[in-house]
């Protein structure tokens, strides 16, 4: 589904990815992993049209968005949950999950409110409840359930669980497995090796804006001296 090839990207004079190399296939649950600062948002950024890469090719299914706009990435399918949740703060539950609610692939079975609302209860509960009185944890499942209202075909997670009380972790967890579960593609950056190697089906390492690493949890563990480099495990 998605296809990263030779990525180049930076903000200004400042070139902050070199040869990024990655894919998700559909259906499949990708890590992007890396310590901070080695290029794993921008990454995120440059496949959602928000930075234009300076090299590579960025392509979803047969067309190439390399160049694409965030609007023309996002009505191809792409749902993004960004670092730092960013939910409309003034608008209610139930108006950032609407404001975004589209189904342009013409699902079967779109995800709709009630639907975000069985997956998350405790949104439904606060359903006309400003979301910037929400706490962090509730405010992460509504960045969540916004992206689904879109109807993605691929879900890009963003440090998903950084910062959130066990409990809620959880419960984020639990649904991230059960959406894996029920065929959504989804790269997911995060920082929790013991939650995420059981659903991964692949990781890709970054250092310094280089791909330096490919494989399964299985390779990852067999792996330990080369990758702990990389990301410290």
């Amino acid at each position: 589904m998605l296809i990263v090839t030779g990525l180049e990207a930076g903000y200004g004079k400042s070139r902050v990815l070199f040869d990024i190399n990655l894919t998700v296939a559909d259906g499949q649950l990708v890590t992007l992993m890396g310590r901070n600062g080695m290029g794993k948002t921008t990454t995120v950024r440059s496949i959602m049209g928000l930075i234009r890469p300076t090299a590579g090719t960025i392509r979803l299914d047969e067309e190439d968005i390399s160049r694409a706009s965030p609007e023309r990435v996002a009505r191809l399918g792409v749902g993004l949950v960004p670092e730092g949740r960013r939910v409309f703060r003034t608008l209610t539950v139930r108006e950032n999950l609407v404001a975004t609610s589209a189904n342009r692939l013409r699902r079967a079975e779109p995800w709709t409110l009630k639907r975000v609302c069985d997956l998350f209860p405790r949104l439904g509960e606060r359903i006309n409840q400003r979301a910037g009185t929400l706490s962090g944890g509730e405010q992460q499942m509504l960045a969540i359930g916004r992206a689904l209202m879109t109807n993605p075909r691929l879900l890009i997670l963003d440090e998903a669980t950084e910062g959130l009380a066990p409990l809620i972790r959880a419960e984020i967890w639990s649904c991230i497995e059960r959406l894996k579960g029920e065929g959504q593609s989804i790269l997911l950056i995060d920082k929790n090796l013991h939650a995420v190697k059981p659903l991964a089906t692949k990781h890709f390492i970054i250092e310094k804006g280089r791909t330096v690493w490919t494989g399964t949890s299985a390779e990852l563990d067999a792996d330990h001296e080369q990758t702990s480099r990389y990301i410290g495990l």
